[in-house]
């Protein structure tokens, strides 16, 4: 059973975007997914996000992301959502993996914008309602044009919130002027999908973070966001600016490239990448013990 939610924030307030720890010789390793998971849920997360970019879900099998989605479940279903990353550029296999998101247990889903094909809006809106129709489970949008080459406009996302499961929207799109119209005229939960951009977002009516950084400082981020909601505002800057180098050193280079190498500094699950993805060289691993010791991340 899920945890308890509102419209308001319907997957809570603070998920990390799970990194998927592998064995040395490239399995997934569910254990250490597990033991990550659960770490996470300790620290203060409301929710982890599995199978998204940062889980590697390119490189993951549709078997490996059911298997992953049941295993951080029965580790940490009854305590946090678990969101599974559903999000494909074809929207049959979207439902597919929608589908056996939803059968092994997730609580809700992350649909990415279809990326590489450049669908027009009416695309985008088609694929959206297609995969929010296969389950019954609620979804979470992904507007993240940096990587898809195409953004979520703002009146796709009014159309996209009158569907009973579209609730809420991960923003990576970078744009807090159409960040403050689309929340406003779609009523979505919204999430920041940037890390730098955490506090900002809050400050134009969003109601919490899918982070990468939450891997290492999640208590900073829960304490960011309750400054936020008690009015605190030279608080909540405060914890921002401690934060600054940890944003930056974490995405010198590719986020889960540095999440892996920053979990294996302070001896938790990670494992190797996956091609195309490889590790920091040494020069690159001792800017990122400099970047974190900076914003207060002990290794």
């Amino acid at each position: 059973m899920a945890p308890t939610s509102t419209p308001q924030t319907p997957f809570g307030r603070v998920l990390t975007a799970m990194v998927t720890p592998f064995t040395a010789d490239g399995a997934v390793d569910l254990d250490g997914a597990q033991r990550l998971a659960t770490h996470l849920v300790d620290a203060g997360n409301d929710g982890i996000v599995v199978n998204g970019t940062t889980g590697e879900s390119p490189t993951t099998s549709d078997a490996e992301k059911a298997q992953l989605v049941r295993a951080v479940v029965e580790a940490v279903g009854d305590r946090a959502h678990v969101v599974a990353g559903a999000g494909t550029n074809d929207t049959h296999h979207s439902i597919e993996l929608a589908r056996a998101a939803e059968q092994a247990g997730a609580h809700g889903l992350l649909a990415v914008t279809p990326y590489y094909n450049k669908p027009p809006q009416e695309g985008l809106f088609r694929h959206f309602t297609a995969v929010a129709d296969a389950t019954e489970l609620p979804v979470m949008l992904y507007d993240i044009p940096g990587r898809s080459g195409v953004p979520i406009n703002t009146e796709t996302i009014v159309r996209l919130a009158e569907h009973p499961r579209i609730v809420a929207n991960k923003d990576a799109k970078g744009d807090l002027g159409r960040a403050s119209w689309a929340i406003a005229r779609s009523r979505l939960a919204w999430y920041s999908g940037d890390d730098m951009l955490n506090l900002p977002l809050l400050s134009v009516g969003a109601v919490g973070f899918v982070s990468v950084v939450g891997h290492l400082v999640t208590p900073e981020l829960r304490a960011l966001l309750s400054a936020h909601l008690a009015g605190d505002v030279a608080k909540a800057t405060e914890i921002h600016q401690k934060l600054l180098p940890v944003f930056t050193g974490m995405f010198r280079t590719q986020g889960v490239i540095t999440t892996k190498a920053a979990l294996a500094l302070k001896g938790l699950p990670a494992g190797p990448l996956r091609l195309p993805l490889v590790e920091l060289s040494p020069e690159e691993t001792e800017q990122l013990k400099r970047d974190l010791s900076a914003g207060g991340v002990e290794l």
